[in-house]
């Protein structure tokens, strides 16, 4: 097996990584769920079990990028690579700071084991939200993209998750746009799909 077939070989893996990780989150799938086990089974433990679902089935793609052949993409130089870490470190403060808000234990699905009774449903629009809608995915690409050494391997990843981030974040926000209406419509009209903009912020 050549780099180049290695390429395209994570690139498809990572493709039909997508589609099943997209269908687990589907509405119509949630659907399928309540009525085989009950809206109090969903509300309690299906984001956790979405999440180790992603996690565990992402380690055989991790594999797939350390065993395949491989070959060097670029290697960023000192004293660039400098501003490559530092492109990174902001890239986790924007994952860090996002998540504070958006509150890391809904996220990860551990806020409903205690307290499995559905939130009502907020918009976020205001701190990291501002600026652009959709920053965990931006912190996530900082972090990714700005690694100081490239592989093909790693390039045929970060090809896959940003696709995966940006078909995500399209469902995510016609998702948003049921929920919330002319209010999200709104907030999408001012605010950056990811790179962050002069829009200041939003009103609460």
């Amino acid at each position: 097996m050549t780099p180049i077939e290695s390429f395209f070989i994570i690139l498809l893996a990572f493709a039909l990584y997508g589609l099943g990780h997209s269908w687990l989150a589907s509405m119509r799938f949630k659907d399928w769920l309540r009525g085989k086990l009950g809206e109090p089974w969903v509300q309690r433990y299906y984001r956790l079990v979405f999440n180790i679902m992603g996690t565990v089935t992402l380690i055989p793609l991790l594999w797939l990028a350390a065993v395949f052949p491989d070959r060097p993409a670029y290697v960023i130089p000192y004293p660039w690579r400098w501003l490559s870490y530092a492109g990174q470190l902001l890239g986790i403060w924007i994952l860090w700071a996002s998540s504070r808000q958006t509150g890391a234990t809904d996220f990860l699905g551990l806020r409903q084991l205690t307290q499995p009774e559905a939130k009502a449903p907020a918009l976020t629009v205001g701190g990291m939200y501002a600026w652009m809608r959709h920053p965990l995915y931006t912190g996530s690409m900082l972090a990714l993209w700005l690694l100081p050494r490239m592989t093909s391997n790693l390039l045929a990843l970060n090809l896959g998750i940003s696709l995966y981030f940006w078909i995500g974040a399209i469902f995510e926000e016609r998702k948003l746009v049921r929920q919330f209406g002319q209010v999200y419509e709104d907030y999408r009209a001012r605010t950056p799909m990811f790179v962050p903009g002069p829009g200041g912020p939003a009103p609460q």
